[in-house]
């Protein structure tokens, strides 16, 4: 990954962005949908949601805002559009699934901002960029699942609506290793900073 990056760097890619004045932590669809044996979207992410939750935990100590995201359909999909039938397993997402419902860790405190989304990004077709605008936030620490779908999706929206995205690689995963570390790399490249649990974490507590 490095040697690629230094390719990136002598072509002008990989600046640097770092954190701005006031973050908060975006915690992307950790539900249990990821978690639970016998579903269809079950991955390998037990590693990664422990550390966004270690993330979550240090935020509020530290006063950081934390904000949740979450996949919810009318039932019958109907607005689940052509998302829904690249990807027929979302049905899960129908109202009133289970599968659909936070861990025990992270899990939302009383009012801490939940977003309900249709689409892999946390901002399209919702009011999340208005809310983070009115709260005054310039950073997110993004965490949550998938690092190829909804993570990649939300960094690249949040640059584009003039957030400053830092991707925590080891909060965030995927149902395939190599999916995971491509997609944090072409981030790191051209649409976030990309930076481990212990630097987001010395960031927050600072």
């Amino acid at each position: 990954m490095s040697d690629t990056l230094g390719s990136y760097r002598e072509s002008g890619f990989a600046g640097e962005l770092g954190p701005g004045r006031s973050p908060a932590v975006l915690v992307v669809d950790i539900v249990a949908a990821y978690l639970v044996d016998g579903s269809p979207l079950r991955a390998p992410v037990d590693a990664a949601v422990a550390a966004a939750a270690q993330l979550v935990s240090t935020a509020r100590s530290a006063g950081v805002p934390v904000v949740f995201t979450r996949v919810s359909y009318q039932p019958g999909g109907r607005d689940g559009g052509l998302f829904m039938s690249k990807i027929p397993a979302l049905k899960i997402f129908e109202e009133g699934s289970e599968l659909g419902d936070f861990p025990a860790e992270p899990r939302p405190l009383a009012g801490e901002t939940v977003v309900t989304k249709q689409y892999a990004s946390a901002f399209f077709g919702t009011s999340l960029a208005a809310t983070l605008t009115a709260s005054g936030i310039d950073t997110l620490y993004i965490c949550g699942l998938t690092t190829s779908g909804c993570i990649r999706a939300s960094a690249t929206d949040a640059l584009q609506h003039g957030f400053r995205p830092l991707v925590v690689a080891d909060a965030c995963g995927d149902r395939e290793p190599g999916m995971h570390e491509s997609n944090l790399l072409d981030l790191q490249a051209k649409y976030a900073d990309v930076l481990d649990l212990r630097q987001a974490l010395e960031q927050l507590q600072s």
